[in-house]
């Protein structure tokens, strides 16, 4: 049986690992630092099982040393965003956290795949893979496929469709900066351009830009975990399967997109082995320079914690 932990029991770790345990393809442990709050939430989402018909085993723990074995290990850990703070304001905090979970990770479950999950994104995921020094296939953070799925989401509610017409694309960092591509997004194959005005698609990608600080405003305290969750079972699912599905994801480039040391989100191939593949788009010239900016923002956050 494959084994996933989870690290962090918060709303976006517990729910994901709810759906985890819903594919039926995966044990799970769910860790955190907090006595009794992982073995609370495991034990409600197992005592579920009979209702639900799922048959693996979900654990809850405070002991690194229960991660040993996995296949992959989730980051969730980390404070989320409050009103009126950007995903950078959590960096120092965040940092830290993931530092500590890192050196847990790289002792008891030295060849695993590791998913980052927390913000800012983009930069955790970069520290992660510094501070474990594992290839880079094997650490990669989940933002692109969620940022598309919410930009899938709000082109299918203006048209009035299916979502599972919809096929979106989203680049760069996890962030203001971020690049939704709305000439590599189409509803039944039909690129947008074909079916709505420069004004609305405009009008929808800023949307999608800001679709994370819209829900924050919203919650007043806590941030999303519902489609987030959604979107890294989508990304675990692939890579226990070997499905090679081809989604965004912030990944280590070296040369790819003419970036060089630096996690950013594009279009990867997911496999058994992590990131299999790195597809590289043709970008117009306007992309390119949004890419561009996107990356710099994501540089000014690593140069922070080199220093």
């Amino acid at each position: 049986m494959n084994k996933v932990a989870v690290i962090g029991s918060g709303n976006v770790g517990a729910t994901t690992v709810q759906r985890l345990a819903e594919l039926n393809i995966t044990d799970v442990v769910m860790l955190d630092i907090v006595e009794g709050l992982p073995q609370g939430k495991a034990l409600d989402i197992l005592q579920a099982a009979p209702l639900m018909g799922y048959d693996v085993d979900i654990t809850g723990t405070n002991d690194y040393a229960d991660i040993a074995d996995s296949d992959i290990v989730v980051v969730t850990a980390g404070i989320a965003r409050k009103p009126g703070m950007d995903r950078s304001d959590l960096l120092a905090t965040n940092i830290k956290i993931t530092q500590q979970v890192c050196e847990n990770i790289e002792k008891y479950a030295p060849d695993s795949i590791i998913m980052t999950v927390t913000n800012p994104l983009d930069i955790i995921t970069y520290a992660a893979l510094r501070c474990t020094q594992f290839d880079r296939n094997r650490v990669f953070g989940m933002s692109g496929l969620l940022d598309s799925s919410r930009f899938a989401s709000f082109i299918a509610k203006e048209m009035n469709c299916s979502v599972r017409d919809v096929s979106a694309m989203v680049l760069g960092g996890h962030g203001d900066s971020m690049v939704p591509l709305p000439e590599y997004s189409t509803v039944s194959g039909i690129p947008l351009s074909k079916l709505m005005d420069e004004e609305t698609i405009k009008r929808i990608v800023d949307r999608t830009i800001n679709a994370g600080a819209e829900i924050v405003g919203h919650l007043k305290n806590g941030s999303a975990f519902y489609a987030p969750s959604a979107a890294i079972t989508i990304m675990v699912e692939a890579i226990l399967n070997d499905t090679k599905r081809i989604v965004p994801a912030s990944t280590f480039l070296n040369g790819e997109y003419g970036q060089h040391d630096i996690c950013l989100g594009v279009p990867v191939k997911l496999g058994r082995c992590g990131v299999e593949e790195i597809i590289e788009l043709e970008l117009t010239d306007e992309e390119a320079k949004s890419l561009q900016k996107s990356a710099e923002a994501v540089k000014e956050g690593i140069a922070t914690i080199r220093t």
